[in-house]
């Protein structure tokens, strides 16, 4: 075997969202983050168009994505809509995470590929980035809040008309035990077909 298959087993049934609300003050190192980002890039794509985009905000950036997104959620909610604690929730989750990384995916222009197909490809990259956060013992959360799939976010983020944020990925390091969850066993899921 090429490599050790329990240790990947482990590690991919070990995976978690955490919520910003339960990291710590910690600070991840830019390092870590960068290898979180090198392993997203490992992610198949079909035509290797590599569709994926990261903006990472740390420090006073974080700031700045909670600001925008408290902005941009009063602005483009109708007011019969709008839900305080929805709001107070989008605005400090950024000012919890230790890093707030917006992933999008970046249309190519002569548009080859299907775009769903880019989009999944950018899903697999987010999965890269929660399993390399697992080994690392780090909390990782992606949120996909309606806002981000506006011009608006568009904008803030310097992307194209035809290119889509696909979320805002939270790191931080958990200030709580690490979560244990269950799935489905195989045979609820699995249909085998053979030509008996």
């Amino acid at each position: 075997m090429k490599y050790n298959l329990s240790e990947i087993t482990e590690l991919i049934r070990n995976r978690r969202t955490i919520f910003p609300e339960q990291y710590s003050s910690r600070k991840v190192h830019k390092e870590q983050i960068e290898l979180i980002i090198n392993n997203a890039l490992w992610a198949p794509n079909h035509g290797n168009t590599q569709p994926w985009r990261f903006h990472v905000f740390t420090d006073g950036g974080l700031q700045k994505l909670s600001d925008f997104l408290g902005k941009t959620y009063l602005e483009v909610t109708p007011k019969e809509a709008q839900n305080d604690m929805k709001l107070a929730k989008m605005v400090s989750r950024p000012l919890r995470s230790s890093v707030v990384i917006a992933v999008s995916m970046v249309r190519q222009p002569e548009s080859k590929i299907m775009e769903l197909e880019e989009i999944e490809a950018v899903a697999c990259a987010v999965q890269n980035m929660y399993l390399t956060c697992t080994a690392y013992g780090l909390g990782g959360f992606w949120s996909t809040p309606k806002l981000i799939y506006n011009q608006e976010m568009n904008h803030f983020l310097d992307l194209g008309e035809q290119d889509k944020c696909l979320g805002l990925f939270y790191v931080g390091y958990p200030d709580i035990e690490w979560p244990k969850a269950h799935r489905k066993p195989l045979e609820y899921v699995t249909k085998w077909i053979s030509e008996e």
